[in-house]
């Protein structure tokens, strides 16, 4: 009986509830199934702190070995520090995680050498046709040399590479809380951070991939309010708060208050465009804030818009020879670091202009933060197209307004604009609306849910 794979393989990574979905027999043919993709001879591995974690990377490694294929484990890492690894070896790679999942879920995220992405249209399908046609049928075809399996550390490096990348010789004493969510930031941070002139405040450091204390997921606010009430009590400059694996960065000021991620999308490119004397394409994706192009054109640099996604970013990153990328999901993706996404990088560039300054982060964060916006608000539906046509209809024609379809449908007028994208997963529609003033956002919100529900 074949493994019905469609459950767990998805649009960018493999995802799904162990052992009830996979478990470590299917991780061993996802391992022979990506060395037959790559035709690697050599791969690099790691995983985060859920418990199946070791055990499904160790079964992973098993069957890339089986293949012919000399796998270096780095053991426990970020997703980042396996794209340094990726990118630094110039070997594919795979990271057991399931990012801000609940603890019950894993998955692995896969890379070709450099840290260039694998998805649904760059191997993933692969992948899978070949794990169900070996569950169906007996084993792979073991290789003539059997691969080695070694250790490897490779923290120490990763963390002296991002700090290679930003200039942190001018930063005054800081007092930093950095929620962890029991993730690998936890990790990662206390390297990271070592000989820089701060006082760290750790919170949830503890390695659990049962999440004791909240979900690793700092997109949602219910998941920060530790955090920001933390960082009161402490008197402390800013707060930092990590997703489960750790490649994702969101920011509180010093009054608790978040810093959304298009500032510092904005902030971050600024500095990376003075970093290549003002020139340089900075990529954004579609639902990012007004300010982000704005403030890229200000510092010399061209914007470039974009579907949301890792893949597009990645690979408009790669076309463009672009120098930076930033999501509002708080995805931040740098030449660089192999065009690969890291949170810790952006958090080192937030400190450097923190550190480099002498007012409070809610003033210079003030700058590049124009607009009000709405943020991500999910409608369940049950006909997405439907109630697409419907904002169609409504303001198709009316004056001034114009209608774009990179992305779902984005409606934009000279002093507002939103965009309306389905889930490729749920029967959900998501909403981003921004505008020049808090009363116009709330208007244009209220008027696009009133179509979207109706």
């Amino acid at each position: 009986m074949a493994a019905d794979l469609s459950q767990i393989v998805k649009a960018y990574d493999v995802r799904g509830v162990v052992p009830d979905q996979w478990d470590e027999s299917l991780a061993e043919l996802f391992g022979a199934a990506f060395v037959e993709l790559t035709g690697a001879s050599a791969i690099v591995t790691g995983h985060d702190m859920r418990p199946s974690s070791p055990g499904l990377s160790g079964a992973f490694a098993r069957g890339a070995a089986a293949r012919g294929a000399d796998v270096t484990e780095i053991g426990l890492c970020s997703t980042d520090q396996l794209y340094y690894a990726s990118g630094a070896l110039n070997l594919p790679g795979a990271m057991f995680t399931a990012s801000h999942n609940p603890a019950q879920y894993n998955g692995i995220k896969l890379c070709r050498a450099g840290a260039a992405p694998v998805g649904q249209d760059t191997g993933l399908a692969e992948i899978r046709a070949s794990v169900e046609r070996w569950s169906a049928s007996g084993a792979p075809e073991p290789a003539p040399r059997p691969g080695t399996v070694t250790r490897r550390d490779t923290l120490a490096d990763y963390a002296a590479h991002l700090r290679s990348l930003v200039d942190l010789t001018t930063i005054r004493p800081l007092k930093v809380v950095v929620d962890a969510g029991n993730g690998m930031g936890g990790h990662t941070v206390p390297s990271v951070f070592t000989g820089l002139p701060l006082d760290l405040v750790p919170m949830y450091f503890e390695l659990d991939g049962t999440f004791p204390n909240h979900e690793a997921n700092p997109l949602d606010p219910a998941n920060l309010v530790d955090l920001q009430k933390r960082v009161r009590e402490e008197g402390a400059d800013l707060g930092l708060a990590f997703d489960g694996d750790a490649d994702r960065c969101f920011v509180v000021d010093q009054n608790g208050d978040p810093v959304s991620p298009s500032a510092v999308t904005a902030l971050v490119a600024a500095r990376e465009l003075a970093r290549n004397g003002g020139k340089g394409t900075v990529i954004h994706n579609l639902i990012t804030s007004w300010s982000v192009p704005e403030v890229v054109k200000e510092n010399g640099g061209t914007p470039e818009r974009t579907r949301v996604g890792h893949s597009f970013i990645k690979a408009e990153m790669a076309r463009t020879g672009a120098i930076f990328g930033g999501e509002h999901s708080a995805h931040y993706y740098f030449r660089d670091f192999w065009n690969a996404d890291t949170g810790m990088l952006a958090a080192l560039h937030v400190l450097a202009a923190l550190g480099g300054q002498q007012g409070p982060l809610s003033g210079l964060v003030a700058q590049y933060d124009r607009y009000a916006g709405s943020g991500e608000i999910n409608s369940t539906v049950t006909d997405q197209a439907a109630r697409l046509a419907a904002i169609r209809t409504a303001y198709e024609g009316r004056d001034g307004i114009t209608l774009d379809d990179l992305d779902g449908l984005t409606v934009t007028a000279a002093d507002w604009w939103f965009n309306v994208r389905p889930s490729n997963t749920e029967p959900l529609l998501r909403l981003n609306a921004e505008a020049r003033d808090e009363a116009t956002m709330t208007k244009v919100r209220d008027e696009a849910l009133a179509i979207i529900r109706a």
